[in-house]
């Protein structure tokens, strides 16, 4: 039996810009039209989702044939592997894939063939994940399909997340522009606030597109390089926050 559907606070943990991010920014809060691309983002993009499709395939199997046999062996665990929710990424709709966690009778079949984020929602219910699922999700491997949508230009190594179309009409609402303007990242100065107080701070998305702004095409790709640095090392510790 399907589970209702209430979302988690921990699903939205976004803050609206405070008064000062505003005056800070006022430059960003003006721009109408999403960022032009910049030259080595997009050829560093290409390259490493390139890259890491590659070495993320024998994983991939491996975590296939891991369903495949808690199927099996537990058939109330079996299911697709990968699927997608409908995001933004640049003020723009696209499908955002991700590796099941959670077993299929925590997934609202209605919602899920609409490609609902809210249909997937129960993530955060303790009992909702598979055994692989747990493992996935602790070393944020449910991430990995998201290197196609970077190849493909639908979003960036580094920038802020991009939310499903729920969670960015909401955030738009409450005066956020950062996903209007820049391609969604699979980090981002945000992002690696993840497990701290200050996640959901808007802050340094908004310092982030400053730094876009003023940077040089090279010297933007040197923050970035550091911004990953920093999200491998989140990573590392595990936790899957």
């Amino acid at each position: 039996m399907t589970q209702s559907l209430v979302e988690p606070k921990e699903a939205f943990p976004y803050k609206p810009p405070t008064n000062e991010v505003r005056a800070r920014y006022a430059h960003i809060f003006s721009l109408k039209e999403p960022l032009p691309p910049r030259f080595f983002k997009v050829l560093f993009d290409k390259l490493v989702a390139t890259v890491l499709l590659m070495i993320s395939a024998p994983i991939l199997l491996l975590l296939k044939i891991a369903y495949l046999i808690e199927g099996w062996l537990i058939p109330e665990n079996k299911g697709p592997m990968i699927f997608f929710y409908w995001a933004v990424s640049r003020g723009r709709r696209i499908p955002k894939y991700k590796i099941r966690l959670i077993k299929m009778r925590y997934i609202e079949p209605i919602g899920a063939s609409k490609h609902e984020w809210i249909a997937f929602s129960a993530e955060w219910t303790p009992d909702s994940r598979t055994y692989v699922g747990q493992f996935v999700k602790k070393f944020y491997l449910d991430e990995l399909p998201q290197f196609w949508s970077v190849l493909v230009g639908d979003m960036s190594i580094v920038g802020p997340r991009p939310l499903s179309e729920l969670h960015f009409e909401r955030d738009l609402a409450q005066g956020n522009i950062t996903r209007k303007l820049l391609p969604g990242g699979l980090l981002g100065l945000g992002h690696i606030l993840k497990g701290t107080p200050e996640m959901g701070n808007p802050e340094p998305e908004y310092a982030y597109i400053d730094q876009y702004l003023k940077r040089s095409s090279l010297s933007l790709l040197w923050l970035d390089l550091r911004i990953i640095g920093k999200g491998i090392r989140l990573m590392m510790k595990g936790g899957g926050h």
